[in-house]
């Protein structure tokens, strides 16, 4: 097994890649010799995403692109593999984080997170297997959260739709593995991104969106015959509870 993915050759899509995590995992994916594209919601977050990622012209593309419409997923891809010529790697990473008791969510945040973390996979795996199928295979990640298997108050919509991502994943990769498909699901734990609020200096016990990357490459960096299909990752040392 390499220690180190090449991808020279390959292509990509990262959904939500314009920062934190994915943009992480844009940045990996790039300097492993992929082609790759980011897509996302905020024009103001992809112009900037394409300036930061401006040292790997020609092998990298911005779309903007809302996972919860079906017709703007079908563009996206369709746009990725008439842009690069094809498609080996889906990087499901778009997600949004609603926090309110279940008695006090809205139909419209309750649609919004179950749209965006889980209808929104379906749509772009529905959209990408095809185009995987053409290339012999290729690798289909979900960008899960240990919240998926840790239910906590205030998250009732968030957890649930982790629970039916992870679910989605397993019966997925069953579905397409002799395909030569290979889908695993990645669950971090607490990240220090602007997920859930800005940054600061008391986040340095966290992960860092380098060290999902880290994880993202690795898993591509495995033999044929080698499926890790769930990857939990969690910081090494929390804050001590009182």
């Amino acid at each position: 097994m390499s220690t180190s993915a090449n991808l020279q050759g390959k292509v990509a899509i990262v959904t939500g890649g314009s920062r934190g995590i994915g943009y992480g995992i844009a940045q990996a994916l790039l300097a492993r010799g992929a082609a790759v594209a980011v897509s996302g919601l905020s024009e103001a977050n992809l112009a900037a995403a394409k300036a930061g990622l401006a040292a790997h012209v020609g092998r990298v593309a911005v779309f903007r692109a809302d996972v919860r419409d079906p017709g703007e997923v079908a563009a996206l891809v369709g746009r990725t593999v008439a842009t690069f010529g094809g498609l080996d790697i889906l990087v499901n990473n778009a997600g949004v984080g609603v926090f309110s008791e279940a008695s006090a969510m809205t139909a419209d945040e309750w649609r919004t997170t179950i749209d965006t973390n889980l209808t929104g996979v379906f749509f772009c795996c529905s959209a990408a297997i095809p185009h995987l199928k053409r290339r012999g295979g290729g690798w289909i990640v979900n960008i899960s959260s240990l919240a998926g298997k840790n239910a906590f108050p205030g998250g009732a919509a968030y957890c649930a739709s982790k629970a039916g991502l992870n679910a989605f994943s397993e019966a997925l990769m069953q579905e397409v593995r002799h395909d030569g498909i290979r889908v695993s699901y990645v669950m971090p734990g607490s990240v220090s991104t602007e997920f859930g609020g800005p940054a600061g200096q008391g986040d340095a016990w966290k992960l860092s969106a380098g060290d999902v990357a880290q994880v993202v490459v690795d898993l591509l960096a495995h033999d044929t015959r080698s499926l890790p299909s769930r990857v939990e990752i969690r910081p090494s040392q929390p804050p001590r509870k009182k």
